[in-house]
């Protein structure tokens, strides 16, 4: 599988990203966000949420609590999942996971999907880049590295310009 790395240096490059995904969005589709805390997984959950459904302004609260938020998007409906708490994959069927999948689902914490991983999703792992981020004071606008894997057919068309690769 062909992965891209990108190097994000502001937050405003992390929107940018999440933008570009939306722009390429289609139902069906899964993206998977994975980094530890902090690594940018919200603030890229926002931009893309924002975009795909064409409200800069739309409120996105983390579904840190109830595990998932869903939006209308003119694409496709969309559910925001948060699987920090997760019990287990089996949980997922009372979340709604299997009705999700026929539209857009945006998925923070995949690694608790596990066999329920969607095989034709593009993941997106992020962290903080670890020599740059000591110097910032905004958690949220440190320095990021992304890697970009899935999406065959999309993926090399998803860079833009502002975005560099490494």
């Amino acid at each position: 599988m062909t992965a891209i790395t990108l190097r994000l240096q502001t937050r405003a490059d992390t929107e940018c990203l999440a933008a570009t995904v939306a722009r390429a969005t289609r139902p069906g589709d899964a993206i998977l966000l994975s980094g530890p805390l902090g690594a940018g997984k919200s603030v890229f959950a926002r931009a893309f949420l924002r975009r795909l459904c064409l409200d800069p302004a739309l409120d996105v609260p983390s579904p840190t609590f109830t595990l998932v938020q869903t939006y209308d998007a003119p694409v496709a409906p969309v559910a925001h999942f948060d699987l920090w708490r997760l019990d287990g994959p089996g949980a997922l069927e009372e979340l709604g996971w299997d009705d999700a999948r026929n539209g857009v689902v945006l998925v923070e914490w995949p690694e608790r999907l596990e066999d329920m991983t969607p095989p034709d999703a593009l993941c997106i792992a992020l962290a903080t880049d670890a020599f740059v981020a000591e110097d910032h004071h905004d958690r949220d606008d440190v320095p990021r590295i992304a890697t970009l894997s899935g999406w065959p057919d999309r993926l090399g068309g998803l860079l833009t310009d502002g975005v560099s690769t490494i």
